[in-house]
């Protein structure tokens, strides 16, 4: 039986082609670690005034680097990817929609962030705009028309904002950014490392 207590907080954003492929290989990763994943998407937008950092496509050199790893990373991992025609997106009302979903169905919720992930980065759907998301969760078998109301809920608006802080206060500057038992991981190439901490309880 998977152990739900102590979950290991996996942060991303939906803008994030790492974070999509580290969220395909999340259910397995609970599996072989027998520890579940508290997902937790953030925006970077906010994160990346804190570090003065920029989107690695808009970066010169390490964007063209950055694009032909997208897809290497993907095929490694035997992940579906094709680039989105528009990138980076603002990805506030996916995030808005993911947490309304949360805090009464948690299982809803991933099954939100998947389609909203497997949409952009495997189907070119932008999913930047409210109504393109609001699509997406339809098709997924969710309340379109409950979540539209609820991203424009003050309450869900301030539970962005204080998990965005929240990240920035615990470390988090990436996506996907990984926190097992106060440890941190940064990206979905330090998967195996997070593994093998997660199993011998740290080195």
């Amino acid at each position: 039986m998977m152990s739900h207590d102590n979950p290991i907080d996996f942060y991303f954003e939906f803008s994030s082609p790492y974070g999509y492929i580290a969220s395909q290989v999340a259910e397995p990763l609970e599996r072989r670690i027998d520890r579940k994943l508290r997902w937790r998407p953030i925006l970077l937008g906010p994160i990346f005034k804190v570090t003065g950092q920029a989107p690695l496509t808009s970066v010169p050199l390490k964007g063209d680097y950055a694009k032909r790893d997208f897809s290497r990373t993907a095929r490694m991992h035997q992940v579906e990817y094709r680039h989105p025609d528009r990138f980076p997106i603002g990805t506030v009302a996916a995030c808005r929609a993911f947490y309304a979903l949360d805090e009464r169905d948690p299982d809803a919720a991933r099954r939100l962030a998947m389609a909203l992930y497997r949409a952009y980065f495997t189907a070119n759907r932008d999913i930047g705009e409210a109504a393109g998301m609001l699509q997406v969760a339809q098709e997924a078998g969710l309340d379109a028309k409950a979540l539209g109301a609820a991203i424009e809920d003050p309450r869900i608006k301030e539970r962005v904002k204080a998990e965005v802080d929240g990240a920035i206060a615990a470390g988090v500057f990436g996506s996907p950014f990984f926190i097992a038992d106060g440890e941190p991981f940064w990206g979905v190439d330090r998967i195996p490392m997070l593994e093998d901490w997660v199993r011998k309880g740290g080195w």
